[in-house]
């Protein structure tokens, strides 16, 4: 009985941890559009982004490093990886495995909790379409709550 209750207290104190971190939701658009979540790590933080295009969608976590910043204005870069589902055009469907970067900058503004940001992400995508995508470039605006 004193294991589960010392589990479910550290259970309890993860959830209040990880709530008081802070969080952005939105959309991030480029080549198709994303929803993207932001979830803040100390002072870095993970993104993961569900996106669409015309033949497909893709699923992609990052891990972002900030390079400078105020807060307000921030740098950062990170890697990350990304798994895309396709249309194949002679019908079918396809699978894509990539690593990713993230090169960007965000303005969160002080007055109302919005965020915008402006990035680059390149992809070396290495099972089936390999090769290098360097022309993903996206401008996001996300909630930050």
């Amino acid at each position: 009985m004193k294991k589960v209750f010392i589990l479910i207290v550290a259970i309890l104190g993860f959830a209040v941890v990880a709530s008081a971190q802070p969080k952005a939701l939105g959309i991030r658009a480029g080549y198709g559009g994303e929803l993207s979540y932001q979830h803040s790590l100390g002072g870095n933080f993970a993104e993961f982004d569900l996106g669409w295009f015309s033949n497909g969608f893709d699923i992609v976590g990052l891990y972002d490093f900030i390079i400078a910043g105020t807060g307000e204005v921030n740098l950062y870069a990170g890697p990350g990886a990304q798994l895309g589902f396709y249309n194949l055009p002679e019908g079918g469907t396809g699978l894509n495995v990539g690593i990713a970067g993230q090169l960007g900058v965000e303005w969160n503004f002080p007055a109302v909790p919005l965020q915008l940001s402006l990035d680059w992400r390149p992809v070396f995508f290495f099972l089936n379409n390999r090769g290098f995508g360097y022309d993903s470039v996206g401008l996001g605006l996300r909630y930050r709550f």
